[in-house]
């Protein structure tokens, strides 16, 4: 045997020796793993920040209506944790349809059945210019034509009473005349549709068994 093939072998056999201490180190792979790079791990750690930020993230609920970082947007949180299932968004759904019967019911001098919705400042106040109308013989023919407008002015909640207070803006839409004794048009016009801008702050203890909000306030 020649001196070239018995270092061949001997080379060999290194080889087998040192791939076995190698498997006994190392261990075993089924199939292809690459190596975890840089990026790899980044991209683990972004994916665990994104489920943070989901989980724990904002409340759009609340930063749809009021900028982040806002006493409204603080009160309306603390709201939340004195009323887990107050939804802002709900609220204004109720608000919406408060404006339209509370603003016809006004405009129409029928005020018995919006009086629940009512602070009782407020419903004293539009009693009295319900009667100013009626004595001086004036009818007020009013039909809602919708709501263009609708936003969350301010927010405020009052931790040791549990009061919260909503402020909202609304822009309606509606046909008004006023009509004196003999029917006549002294105001308005049947056929033209005007635009009604109101500020209306709607209060209410969260957490109470009653659901409603009451009309507080009023502005223009």
């Amino acid at each position: 045997m020649s001196s070239a093939i018995v270092q061949l072998l001997v080379l060999a056999g290194v080889a087998i020796f040192l791939i076995l201490r190698l498997r006994n180190v190392l261990g075993t792979r089924d199939g292809f793993e690459p190596p975890k790079t840089i990026g790899d791990q980044a991209s683990n750690q972004s994916s665990r920040s994104n489920f943070e930020v989901i989980e724990g993230g904002p409340d759009h609920d609340i930063l749809d209506h009021v900028p982040d970082g806002s006493e409204a947007a603080k009160s309306l949180a603390a709201m939340k944790l004195a009323e887990p299932s107050f939804s802002v968004g709900e609220f204004l759904q109720g608000a919406r349809g408060a404006y339209e019967m509370i603003l016809m019911a006004f405009e129409r001098g029928e005020l018995d059945d919006i009086k629940p919705f009512l602070a009782e400042d407020v419903f004293d106040t539009f009693v009295d210019v319900v009667a100013a109308r009626e004595d001086q013989g004036l009818i007020v023919e009013a039909s809602f034509a919708g709501l263009r407008e609708m936003s969350v002015q301010d927010a405020t909640f009052d931790r040791a009473t549990n009061e919260g207070e909503i402020t909202v803006r609304f822009v309606g839409e509606l046909t008004s005349v006023v009509r004196d004794k003999a029917g006549d048009i002294v105001e308005g016009d049947p056929k033209a549709i005007k635009r009604q801008k109101d500020v209306w702050t709607f209060g209410r203890v969260m957490g109470a068994d009653d659901p409603n909000w009451r009309l507080v306030a009023t502005g223009g």
